[in-house]
């Protein structure tokens, strides 16, 4: 009988794994974290002096995608796995106070920390609200723009994902994240691997089975770029990278 994956230890996993992150984020992980990742991803100067700090220190993104974002002042925004918040604070910024932010998270470490750094700091238009991402607890056609940074590869039920997004965005809505995905398509052994997809790897979305998961809920697929400047620490991360291209891409979507 073929194994399948086990859900309930892949949330275990995936929990654990960030539930450190937030409580010792110099500890050691698969992968890189902090303002050295966020400089070379191509965040900018502005945008990490606005962010609190802590929230840098934490910060376990993949790529960069504001730029596909485009945020507008007064927009709604959705942040898919935030973390320690840091792209919510960088979000903040773009909007301005006329908009306003929303961080969705279901680590209740990670969520209490950035609940705390967003009272400190004073960020009125923020919320940080305890969820899955497939299944959102929010309204239909809410946000103008979602975004995510190296979250989705996580879940088990990408398709129910992208179903959702399109669901909680407005008319003519944006869809721009970063994330990890393989030029090649993963053994079953390691699809099937929940120590493997917490680390990243295993949630690995063969790159054109990616794109159809965007594109058939009702996404049109605008732009994907390769990040070369993100890199896996861990051997075992790095053997995926070269067997099956296992890498970062950052994109933008738009609802038909």
């Amino acid at each position: 009988m073929a194994k399948s994956l086990d859900v309930d230890k892949l949330e275990h996993e995936v929990k654990a794994v960030y539930r450190n992150v937030a409580r010792a984020p110099d500890g050691e992980f698969h992968f890189e974290m902090g303002r050295p990742l966020a400089e070379r991803l191509g965040y900018r100067s502005e945008e990490l002096e606005w962010a609190p700090e802590e929230a840098i220190d934490s910060f376990a993104g993949v790529g960069y995608h504001f730029d596909l974002a485009d945020l507008r002042k007064g927009e709604d925004v959705l942040d898919l796995g935030s973390g320690s918040g840091m792209d919510v604070f960088v979000a903040a910024l773009h909007v301005g106070e006329s908009g306003t932010v929303t961080g969705l998270d279901m680590t209740d470490e990670q969520l209490a920390n950035a609940r705390r750094l967003r009272d400190e700091m004073g960020f009125r238009n923020v919320t940080f609200e305890r969820g899955y991402i497939e299944d959102l607890p929010f309204e239909d056609e809410t946000f103008d723009v979602v975004v995510s940074n190296g979250v989705i590869n996580l879940s088990a039920a990408k398709d129910r994902v992208f179903e959702e997004v399109r669901r909680v965005l407005k008319p003519d809505g944006r869809l721009a994240l970063s994330d990890i995905i393989s030029e090649r398509r993963l053994s079953e052994g390691i699809k099937t691997d929940a120590d493997l997809w917490a680390a990243c790897i295993g949630g690995a979305e063969q790159v054109d089975d990616y794109a159809s998961l965007i594109e058939t809920p009702g996404f049109e697929l605008a732009e994907v770029r390769d990040n070369p400047q993100y890199e896996f620490t861990s051997e075992q991360a790095q053997g995926a990278c070269q067997k099956y291209g296992v890498k970062s891409i950052s994109l933008r979507a738009r609802k038909r």
